[in-house]
């Protein structure tokens, strides 16, 4: 990738070409960021910069036989370590790991901007636990200690390292502190409150946002040309480009009009209509569950702010709004809270590989009981 091809974050870009030119680079770096962020994109566009043989001021040539290998993700000094869940496969462990690399290069080619569900979605592991293993970290030690192949460094982008074994965290903590000369480790993650405080010590942090409306207006015109559809993508999405591209794909308000299904069956404790959406919300997709909970989660920021008569600040329209305007007069702000926190606890649990049906009625139940408290 390069830094040209990934939107927004200016000052990051220029923050990490300065780092190169300057040489004052970390030798291990935390890009962390919201779910979200652009990290892994950039993470991989710095990678492509260090190897580049002609480097421009502001990004890498692109055409060098380094950046031809970088742009298809085959460049031999640069190493990626992702999760990976236990999904039954080829018992060629060699044959195996071949064949994972090849769809984590179509990972990256078709999803710049993916999530784990996506990458979990791509290999066949939604409903199963991603992790790195103890394993891994040897894998590490043991690509560290050859000389690099073509460049003058080595890059190891770990993405996730907060799903690390413990063991594996751990054992890498010694070449992670002086690892060899002239290599250098990025750490990727949206959760770097979950890292050991032993890696975080180790790691030199570079925080990256969440886009502009501007700019991720501007990348979603190829997905939504229409203007009135992708600005509600853009409003829904703040900022959130892998959020927004979800969104894209589905049928026009189909979280809305089943968001506001579930709030009335809540609202009139009709579990008769919240059992069989419970059985819906089960045969979706891990990741379209977890889109629908982040969507209704963004709801309730609309119906706090239809509550506080900040209508300036509001991020819909239509029947959206009209939505949030209802609910704000049955949702006390007490009520408000409590209700992001038990949407939190579902995307958590989800995360976890919950049943997806207890989680829904778990949640249903919750909320049904906060209509009109708290006032």
């Amino acid at each position: 990738m390069l830094f040209k091809s990934i939107p927004g974050n200016h000052e990051q870009k220029a923050l990490l070409v300065q780092s190169i030119a300057n040489g004052k680079l970390a030798h291990a770096q935390l890009f962390h960021g919201p779910e979200g962020a652009l990290n892994l994109s950039l993470a991989v566009a710095w990678a492509t910069y260090l190897h580049c043989e002609n480097r421009g001021a502001e990004d890498a040539c692109g055409v060098c036989a380094a950046c031809s290998k970088s742009l298809k993700f085959i460049h031999p000094d640069t190493h990626f370590v992702f999760p990976l869940a236990n999904v039954e496969g080829d018992k060629d462990e060699e044959r195996f790991k071949a064949t994972i690399l090849k769809q984590w290069r179509v990972f990256l080619g078709q999803h710049p901007y993916g999530t784990p569900d996506t990458w979990a979605a791509l290999y066949g592991g939604e409903d199963k636990q991603a992790l790195i293993s103890r394993e891994e970290s040897r894998e590490i030690i043991k690509a560290l200690s050859l000389k690099p192949f073509e460049s003058k460094y080595k890059v190891m982008i770990i993405w996730q390292p907060e799903t690390m074994h413990s063991s594996a965290a751990n054992g890498i903590l010694k070449i992670l502190e002086e690892p060899p000369p002239h290599t250098y480790f990025i750490l990727v993650t949206n959760h770097a409150e979950q890292l050991l405080p032993t890696i975080l010590s180790r790691t030199q942090a570079v925080s990256f946002p969440l886009l502009e409306d501007e700019d991720l207006d501007e990348q979603l015109v190829a997905v939504e040309p229409d203007t009135l559809k992708r600005k509600k993508l853009v409003q829904l999405a703040e900022g959130n480009l892998s959020a927004a591209l979800e969104l894209a794909k589905e049928e026009e308000n189909q979280y809305s009009s089943r968001f506001a299904t579930w709030m009335r069956a809540c609202y009139r404790n009709n579990f008769q209509e919240i059992l069989p959406m419970s059985e819906e919300f089960h045969e979706m997709d891990r990741m379209g569950q977890r889109n629908f909970i982040q969507y209704a989660m963004l709801m309730l920021r609309e119906i706090m702010l239809a509550r506080a008569g900040a209508a300036s600040l509001s991020r819909t329209n239509g029947e959206e709004r009209v939505l949030a305007q209802n609910m704000s007069k049955v949702l006390p702000v007490p009520s408000l809270e409590r209700t992001y926190h038990v949407l939190n606890d579902a995307s958590y649990h989800l995360e976890r590989n919950g049943s997806a049906k207890m989680i829904f009625m778990d949640a249903s139940l919750q909320i049904s009981t906060l209509f009109g408290r708290g006032a």
